[in-house]
């Protein structure tokens, strides 16, 4: 052992004496990214939000940069000169996206009436964002509105309180979430009393509540409240029929068993079609109405019109910010370079990176807008239908920049059309093979899938092994199951709760 571990050290020994230190010479090529590079690669991923917020900041750290107010005129400052750029034509204005009022397919199962918003939709030249009557049902609160008729009731001030508490615990739907139970141990000390007899308080509280408008407000769950609504109505035939329903066969008609609510209550499909219908034409939602409306607006970066039979890519000037050099900073700058300049230089030079890299932001996004406007023309002359597979690659290709610059161009820019405002990257989409050896768009097939599904006959509606069949004599060669997927994208019920009397 003593002799294995000699021969061990000998040989660490003699290989240390063979080490030498010598300098060796490599070349090898990195990218480096300038600040200004990093700075126009940042610029290129911002919303037009993002990008007003980055610019007021620069705006409030750097004194040689301004906005230029000027109306027609748009000054952009390169590295080295000074380029000034006339628009004549009319801004195009901002546009808001629609809120439209359409149906959608509850968790209960039933399509209620719901308030949402359509991008697609959307005229670009209408101004008629929202009603009216919405502005000012948003202006009074939920809250605002139940205290006031309360106020005018006749009931005492003991009363008014226990209302008034069951008030502050409704939800934003206007459901009063929370049992009664648990409301009695989360009463205040003024109320004093004992627990059964707060409860018989409150249950008294809760049927004045109740009573107020909108119909149907403090309800418990669904069924109450559209019980609630169908007691305020006149007594019909529809109306007693209608709350039988609700009462008892309310999971019935979500799942659309018409054999079997017809066999329990007895009725005929025309009574049973009106009780439906009076359901339907209820609020399942009774105080929504007076929640903040949540209006999203849009400003489109680029807009295309039809000029001479093609569709042409503008830049959407109030999305530009008009950016221009402090030519008072600029001349004081020039005259004491020698006395504490260098600051001031810094500063002119990250002005001067800012105004390019923006002006640089909106050409990308105007070539890489025109490129994807080229490859969708069928798109803007006949809808969805016509919309043809597209790839990042191919528009990288045309316009010769890299997959991630357009992945950046396309997140987050607008582009307003006469068929409404989009989000660049819609018009990307993978692709299904056809028949003829070809390539149908997603968004083209899921357009089809809706055709069919809005002409279908109520009574028998196609099942997503029926589409798949009828797309395939189109030539689409596509499974059930992107079928059932591509409809569930689009918010469409499966064959069975699309079935009407």
């Amino acid at each position: 052992m003593r002799a294995y571990a000699g021969c061990i050290s000998v040989s660490i020994s003699r290989c240390k004496e063979e080490v030498k230190q010598t300098l060796q010479l490599r070349l090898s090529q990195h990218l480096a990214l300038t600040p200004q590079l990093q700075q126009s690669i940042r610029l290129l991923q911002l919303s037009s939000l993002e990008l007003n917020q980055e610019i007021e900041q620069a705006l409030q750290e750097n004194p040689l940069l301004e906005r230029d107010e000027q109306s027609e005129t748009t000054t952009f400052v390169g590295a080295n000169d000074a380029l000034t750029h006339t628009h004549k034509e009319e801004s195009a204005p901002a546009v808001q996206e629609e809120r439209a009022t359409e149906f959608e397919w509850g968790q209960d199962g039933m399509d209620w009436p719901s308030s949402g918003s359509s991008r697609n939709s959307r005229d670009p030249n209408d101004e008629s964002d929202v009603d009216v009557g919405e502005l000012q049902a948003a202006a009074t609160s939920l809250r605002d509105h139940l205290i006031g008729q309360l106020s005018l009731s006749q009931l005492s001030g003991r009363e008014r309180l226990r209302v008034a508490f069951l008030v502050e615990a409704l939800s934003d739907d206007g459901y009063l979430t929370q049992e009664l139970e648990e409301l009695v141990e989360a009463l205040p000390d003024d109320f004093a009393g004992e627990p059964d007899e707060l409860l018989e308080d409150l249950q008294i509280a809760l049927n004045h509540l109740q009573s107020l408008d909108p119909p149907g407000i403090g309800a418990r769950n669904p069924r109450e409240c559209l019980l609630l609504q169908l007691a305020n109505l006149p007594a019909s035939p529809e109306n007693t029929l209608a709350a039988a329903i609700v009462r008892d066969h309310l999971e019935q008609l979500a799942g659309r068993d018409y054999v079997r609510i017809k066999k329990a209550l007895g009725c005929t499909d025309e009574a049973l079609r009106d009780a439906q219908t009076l359901i339907r034409s209820l609020n399942p939602r009774p105080g929504a109405q007076y929640s903040p409306l949540d209006t999203r607006y849009v400003i489109p970066d680029v807009t295309v019109r039809k000029l001479h039979g093609n569709w042409v890519v503008k830049l959407n000037q109030e999305a530009m910010p008009r950016l221009r050099i402090n030519r008072l900073y600029a001349n004081l700058l020039r005259q004491q370079r020698s006395n504490g300049g260098s600051n001031l230089s810094g500063q002119l030079q990250e002005a001067k990176w800012l105004i390019k890299n923006v002006q640089q932001r909106f050409d990308t996004i105007a070539r890489v807008s025109q490129a994807i406007v080229d490859r969708q023309r069928a798109f803007f002359d006949h809808g969805e239908v016509a919309m043809r597979p597209l790839t990042l690659r191919e528009i990288a290709e045309t316009v010769e920049l890299h997959e991630s610059t357009i992945s950046r161009v396309t997140t987050q820019k607008y582009l307003a059309s006469p068929r409404g405002i989009y989000e660049l990257k819609y018009f990307f989409g993978s692709h299904v093979a056809t028949d003829t050896g070809g390539a149908a768009s997603s968004t083209a097939i899921r357009a089809l899938i809706k055709q069919l599904v809005g002409a279908e006959n109520g009574h028998k509606p196609l099942s997503d092994a029926r589409i798949a069949e009828i797309l395939g004599e189109q030539g689409i060669v596509v499974a059930r199951r992107t079928v059932a997927k591509y409809r569930e994208s689009l918010s469409i019920p499966p064959v069975n709760l699309r079935k009407t009397l």
